[in-house]
């Protein structure tokens, strides 16, 4: 005879198996009790990934190599409080107040060797006695890390091309400098203009200059572009430089020519003559034509090739919003013309020209991750913070780079690190810092612990291994055989 089991009495699977680690399911409601623990918990576990970064690269040797330290002299040393302030623009707090947030946060602690991270009004104080020399320095630390992050990311790039391109920092109170220039958000209102340079294969800040709020002059942009050529990486030989049209001028022409560059500058002011028979349609189904002459404007020494486009003008009526301003324009068309040393089709080069419109994404994801904050109201303070902010957006890129490269070396085809590279540092936070963490101590040595039940613990262990598998490996700027090093640290 064989007994009915009664209801309800069937036997619940045991600890064992792949099930060992399943969490029972919560139940969380408006009337859940809550309460404090004494545990060290962190929601930026991300940051011992950072925290190998800069051992692997040697970024304290860098610092310590190249930054030109200020007068005042900080308690904890000036590395550690431009590390301070280099992880809280990497974790996504870009004021110098949001210290207060994170002064008990068990990672930076740990990281500091401190119960308490210092009051934010000490950050402050130390960015407000930096100046000139100190970002000038801070650029330098840039150059350097660029160029080892590249030799260990197997990166050799011997053709670049770079994008150059300006801003507008408003500002609301009398900081030195501010001036009332373009500013399409906020007309009127003075502000800072910040001159920039990106370098298209890798997506990374190159360069930049914090300025007056004021068109950029041609001396000024001669200046900058015979600049470019300093802080690339040894393997460059070639630049392909693309300008919007404030830069067009002779001495930004004759920069470019004299540093070897090619260059692409969109047209301002120059009324070129085509040849009326020599306009093309490369494309039958677009009715988009193309041509090109050599001009000479007024006050160059000689003539150079300018290369146009010319849309048939649609036949609207007139509406009373404002439009986007056009390069050129006639009765018939609606023109752009770029000034270039480039051969080969018009087309051609106009297409290798609209390429440059990510420099738009770079300048805002810059401005969001804290471009735009301006903390001090001394100019030289907020130079120095510009070139901050902008080593700490770079460190981003090539947190990214190698956090792609640990999913190439394990082979993974999908998974949370798949993409990394293409992501915005938004998308790249939740993926690489915002997970959870606590910090525990075993024996006489601190662990920090993730949990399994979070989706992203399984490549991010893989990404730790991976940056602690390549820190003890021979680093590549030590092998005299890779190519010639520019920034190279004296032996």
């Amino acid at each position: 005879m064989v007994k009915q089991r009664k209801k309800g009495s069937r036997k619940r699977r045991g600890g064992k198996g792949p099930c060992a680690n399943r969490a029972r399911a919560r139940r969380i409601n408006a009337s859940t009790e809550f309460e404090t623990c004494s545990e060290q918990l962190s929601p930026f576990g991300g940051l011992l990934a950072l925290i190998k970064f800069f051992d692997l690269v040697g970024f304290r040797e860098i610092f310590h190599f190249a930054y030109q330290a200020p007068s005042r002299q900080p308690k904890l040393g000036h590395y550690s409080m431009m590390a301070g302030i280099l992880m809280l623009l990497f974790i996504g707090f870009n004021r110098i107040w949001h210290f207060v947030y994170v002064r008990l946060d068990a990672m930076l602690c740990g990281f500091f060797k401190v119960n308490r991270l210092p009051a934010a009004s000490t950050f402050w104080r130390y960015v407000d006695s930096l100046g000139i020399n100190q970002a000038k320095s801070v650029l330098k630390v840039s150059d350097m890390l660029r160029e080892r992050v590249w030799q260990l990311c197997g990166l050799q790039y011997a053709r670049v091309r770079v994008n150059i391109d300006t801003t507008v920092k408003t500002v609301y109170g009398n900081q030195q400098g501010a001036r009332k220039g373009h500013n399409t958000q906020h007309r009127g209102k003075l502000g800072l203009r910040p001159l920039l340079g990106f370098i298209e294969e890798t997506r990374e800040y190159l360069l930049g200059k914090l300025r007056k709020g004021v068109t950029v002059s041609g001396q000024e942009a001669a200046a900058f572009i015979a600049d470019i050529q300093n802080h690339l990486p040894g393997c460059v030989r070639e630049v392909l430089l693309r300008a919007d049209g404030e830069f067009l001028s002779w001495e930004s022409v004759q920069a470019a020519l004299s540093a070897g560059f090619d260059f692409i500058i969109a047209n301002r002011g120059c009324t070129p003559v085509f040849d009326p028979s020599s306009w093309y349609r490369p494309w039958k189904r677009k009715a988009v034509e193309f041509n090109s002459c050599f001009y000479r404007p007024g006050g160059w020494e000689h003539a150079c090739r300018f290369v146009a486009m010319r849309m048939a003008k649609e036949q609207k009526p007139p509406s009373t919003q404002p439009r986007q301003c056009v390069l050129f324009e006639d009765g018939q068309y609606t023109y752009r013309i770029f000034c270039t040393n480039l051969a080969g089709s018009a087309h051609h080069i106009i297409v290798e020209y609209d390429q440059r419109a990510d420099v738009e994404n770079l300048v805002g994801e810059a401005k969001r991750e804290g471009l735009d904050m301006i903390p001090s109201a001394k100019f030289k303070s907020n130079y120095a913070f510009f070139q901050i902010v902008m080593l700490a957006y770079n460190i981003w890129r090539y947190m990214k780079l190698l956090a792609q490269k640990s999913v190439s070396a394990t082979s993974k085809k999908l998974g949370v690190m798949k993409g990394i590279v293409a992501n915005t540092v938004r998308i790249a936070r939740l993926k690489l810092l915002f997970i959870a963490a606590k910090v525990v101590q075993d024996g006489n040595r601190d662990k920090i612990k993730y949990s399994v039940h979070d989706a992203r613990t399984p490549e991010i262990l893989s990404f730790l291994r991976f940056l602690d598998n390549r820190r003890g490996q021979t680093k590549p700027w030590l092998d005299p055989g890779g190519w010639p090093q520019r920034f190279a640290l004296p032996v």
